[in-house]
């Protein structure tokens, strides 16, 4: 990277979002990304205050002229937690809407495995029935968060979450937008990594769908912790 790339993270101070950072401002393949870090409470990301590659930003997703504030002027927006405002999904419009307004392109937005109905076998039937009710419906707020995503004319990509745990590794496997899901967890850290990949080269997962999880966890039943 020769130009600074300036990447807004909104819900900053969640547990990926927090390696992303971390990452990011240590390590040198990274020195040329500056940070808008966008949070209800910045006190809680105090540590970085003073760091020259980051600004703070207090704001609720789900009030439009804050998530403005924070996406005017970047190069990335990455939306670090799922659109669950059922019926409004005001976070997700209000990202879309502020990004047009402001003629910033790429959005990395999280959301969780199943909203296609895209998860095999008994690990799949379970899975709907916890996160979906049993159904996945056209409703569901991350079902529509991500058909906001597809159709908003962004370059977007939507990240399939699996089931998360805190293992100390890199690990993971990508599925597509029409592929079957393949596995059913893993490490926070490999969430982070894949967003650190489309940081470093924004075309990696364009206008895509990616479902993210270590390989070695499919075909199991239930998610590994």
């Amino acid at each position: 990277m020769n130009l600074m790339t300036k990447l807004a993270i909104l819900a900053a101070n969640g547990r990926i979002a927090r390696l992303v950072e971390d990452r990011i401002l240590n390590e040198d393949q990274f020195k040329d990304v500056e940070l808008t870090l966008f949070l209800r409470n910045s006190a809680r990301l105090q540590d970085l205050a003073n760091n020259p590659r980051v600004t703070l930003i207090e704001g609720d997703l789900n009030r439009a002229a804050d998530v403005e504030k924070a996406i005017a002027g970047q190069d990335i927006v990455f939306n670090a937690v799922i659109d669950h405002d059922e019926g409004e999904n005001r976070p997700t419009k209000n990202i879309i809407a502020a990004m047009k307004k402001r003629g910033v392109k790429r959005l990395i937005l999280t959301n969780l495995l199943g909203i296609y109905d895209e998860v095999p076998g008994e690990f799949g039937r379970w899975n709907r029935e916890f996160c979906f009710g049993g159904v996945v419906r056209d409703t569901n707020a991350a079902v529509v968060s991500d058909r906001l995503a597809e159709e908003s004319g962004l370059d977007y990509t939507t990240l399939r979450l699996p089931w998360l745990n805190d293992r100390n590794e890199v690990k993971y496997s990508l599925t597509h937008r029409h592929d079957a899901f393949v596995g059913v967890s893993a490490s926070r850290k490999s969430i982070a990594d894949v967003v650190l990949q489309i940081v470093a080269d924004p075309t990696v997962g364009s206008h895509d769908s990616l479902g993210i999880a270590d390989p070695a966890t499919d075909g199991l039943d239930r998610p590994v912790y």
